[in-house]
Formats: structure tokens, sequence, C-alpha cells
């Protein structure tokens, strides 16, 4: 756990990146990585019974036989060398978090790393450049950080990940209510890193989880009602927001990259055009994590993925609304601590793919985090409230390829209608 929590740490704030360090080219992100394994290797427990082990893995194989598929045997183990480590940080952060307590570690490791570059973020609009030598991006002043969160995007999409852990860390009190303020503080500061990103999908994630956080607690008009005047707010904020429409360069640029993925689908219909190949045919990425999938891997990756993301969304509603028997105070407590966690997850979930939607991130390891910790959550949650549904995948490969069937006609609608 503590060596898996390092890779996290290193994943997301990036101290090998700074300068001086950076000259030096210490692997410390391989050896983090290759430790934790080592360490889950010789571990006692192991769990693979959730599905989305074995889709994770079938997704790897089809990543690089995408590659074989379109003529190039070598891209096969440069697709293992790229997603490979995703691959392992999500088997063992799920077999590790798999208790309450390492969970609440785990969010109060991202939000903490996640704050570190929003102030990063908040010294680089003050002075124009952060301490890690990265400067304003010059075309609009949206703030950047180094590495894999060097696009304003792909920045506000980790903050709007783990905004709702910061929300739920605070509900917890303690230290006579300095945490809550503490963790309040945290969140407020999310909120002022995604506005600096000036991230389109990042702020509509923003209204998403506001709107899914109401549907839940307060049901579907009042959401529709609050979360309808949440985003006309936030489109009023000098912001790149206030200029969202399908015929705005920007816009269109992405939905004729949508157009042109699923062409690419239909003359690769089984393995796509290869991982990473999406460039190769059209000028701009994909700007849409589904589309992504689907034109590059093809249909029995679009699949594969679909399902796995797809199984985490549904194991955290089904146990937000599970009503367990429970045998005595402490059992309720502890359900009570189940569901909150679930909720918080789930708006994860949403947050993140609301802005994925807008956004080529199919295979960034952000994700996977978030879905080792969804594993291990409902894993867990299993052995302590044995009542919970079990999923196998042999029961569901029907339903998921008709979904992903409509995934596709529905992603095709959507492109025409813009179009």
């Amino acid at each position: 756990m503590f060596l898996i929590l390092i890779y996290i740490v290193l994943v997301i704030v990036r101290p090998q990146e700074y300068p001086g360090v950076a000259e030096m080219q210490l692997p410390l992100l391989s050896i983090a990585l290759v430790l934790a394994l080592l360490a889950w290797l010789v571990a006692g427990r192991k769990d693979f019974t959730e599905p989305q082990y074995a889709l994770i893995g079938a997704f790897l194989v089809v990543v690089m036989l995408s590659q074989v598929a379109n003529g190039w045997s070598g891209g096969a183990l440069q697709q293992l060398i790229q997603f490979g480590p995703a691959v392992a940080a999500f088997v063992i952060l799920a077999n590790a978090a798999t208790t309450q307590r390492r969970i609440m570690v785990v969010m109060v490791v991202f939000v903490l790393c996640s704050c570190v570059l929003a102030v990063h973020g908040v010294q680089q609009k003050e002075v124009g450049i952060g301490w890690t030598g990265m400067p304003l991006v010059q075309d609009d002043g949206r703030i950047q950080y180094v590495g894999i969160f060097s696009d304003p995007n792909d920045l506000g999409l980790l903050f709007v990940a783990v905004l709702p852990m910061a929300f739920y860390l605070s509900s917890r009190g303690g230290m006579l209510g300095l945490l809550r303020l503490f963790w309040l503080a945290a969140a407020a500061l999310l909120l002022y890193g995604i506005y600096l990103t000036n991230s389109r999908g990042a702020l509509l994630a923003v209204g998403a989880i506001l709107g899914v956080w109401l549907w839940l607690k307060r049901g579907i008009v009042t959401a529709v009602l609050i979360g309808g005047a949440g985003l006309a707010g936030m489109m009023m904020l000098p912001s790149r927001l206030s200029e969202l429409d399908a015929s705005e360069s920007s816009a269109a640029g992405r939905v004729d990259a949508w157009y042109e993925g699923i062409q690419m689908f239909i003359s690769q219909p089984l393995f796509g055009v290869g991982a990473g190949n999406f460039t190769e045919h059209n000028y701009l990425t994909a700007h849409n994590s589904f589309v992504l999938a689907l034109a590059e891997t093809g249909f029995i990756g679009f699949t594969v993925w679909l399902a796995f993301v797809g199984y985490c969304f549904r194991m955290m509603l089904v146990l937000y609304r599970h009503k367990p028997e429970l045998a005595d105070a402490a059992a309720t407590e502890s359900w009570k601590t189940e569901r909150a966690l679930a909720l918080t997850l789930l708006l994860t979930l949403y947050g993140f793919f609301a802005a994925a939607f807008f956004l080529s991130r199919t295979y960034v390891i952000i994700l996977y985090f978030i879905a080792a910790l969804v594993v291990a959550e409902y894993a867990g949650a299993s052995r302590r409230f044995p009542g919970l549904p079990v999923y196998r995948l042999t029961q569901d490969i029907g339903r998921w390829i008709v979904i992903a069937i409509g995934g596709v006609i529905v992603l095709f609608v959507i492109t025409r209608v813009l179009l």
C-alpha cells in the first residue's frame, strides 16, 4: 500500500520532472511501480473476483493486437510498455485498498497532490511562471503543469475527479471542526484551479457532478432546475464556456474529429486503426474518449473498454442504493460510510467522464486509479456486507455487446446532428 501511494504521488506531483531533477533522468516512476508490483506478488491475499480484472487484461491484449492488425508487430510491444503500467497500477491499488480506511487514505493523497498542482497554477497566474519552470499557456493565459498535465484540459480533469473526494473528507470533521475547514479550503482551491484551467470540459463536469448529486439526493426535478441554473451561472463567468457553440472553430474541429473517428471505425471495424494512430489519419486527436476507443481499437476494444467503465458505474450505483439488513449500531455506522464512499466515487466517475467525453483520455492512468478505487471499495464492501450482488462477466457478455452497438449508434447520431 505504501509503495503504490508513492507511485501515485510521483504520477501526480511529478517531482522527477522538476528543473534540476529532470536532467538526472532518474526512472523514479518505473522504480516505484516495480517495487509495488514485487511487494504485491509476495503478499498473501490476491483477489480477481470483479470482472474489471479480466476486462482490463483483455483491453491490453486488444490494444496490442490493434497494432498487429494494422501491420506493425513491433507496435504491440510499444503499447505494452505504454499502457502496461496503468494495468499494473490498477491491479495493485485495487488489491491494496480494500478497507474503508485505506480508501480514505488514497483519497487524502489524491486531494493533497492535486492541491499542490492547484497552488502551482495560482503561482503561474500571479507571476506568469510556476516553480516547475512551466509558464502560462501563451495563447490564452491558462494554467498548466509538467508531464501528463501540461495540457490545461488534463489538469482540469484531475481537479474535477478529486473534487468529490475533498468534499467527502470535509464531511468527516475532526479536530474541533478544523479538518472540515481544511478540506473545504482544499475543495475551494480545486474549484479555483478548474477556473484557472479555463477548460470547458472541466467546467461542464463540475455542473454534471452537482446535477448527479442533486438527482441522487433530491430527485430529478430538483436536479434539472438547480443544475440548469448553475450551468447558466457558469456560462456567465468570463471563461471559454461562454463561447460554447457547435459552430465555434474549436468545437467544430472536435465534431469533425468525431466524424473522422467514426469513419476510421467503419474502415477497420474489428481492431480499429491501431492504438495511438488516430492522429496519423486526422490532424486532430479524437477529443472524445469513447470515439478514440472505437476508432483505435475497433468494436472489440470499444466493447471491452465500455464494459470496464460500465461495471464501475453499475457497482457504485448498486452499492449506494443497496439496503442490507443491519444487525447493530456498528454495522449501521459502517454501512453509512460505505454509502458515502460509493457516492463519492460515483460522483468522481460522472465528473471524469463528463469531461472525458470532450477529451481523448481512454488510456490515461488517472482513469485506472479511479477504477481501482471503485473495484477495491466494492470488493471490500462485499466482504463486509455479503448481500451485495456478485457480477460475472460470462453472464453479461451479450448485454455488453448490445450496449456497445447502441453506443456506436448514439455516437454516430450525435455527430451527425452536430454536423
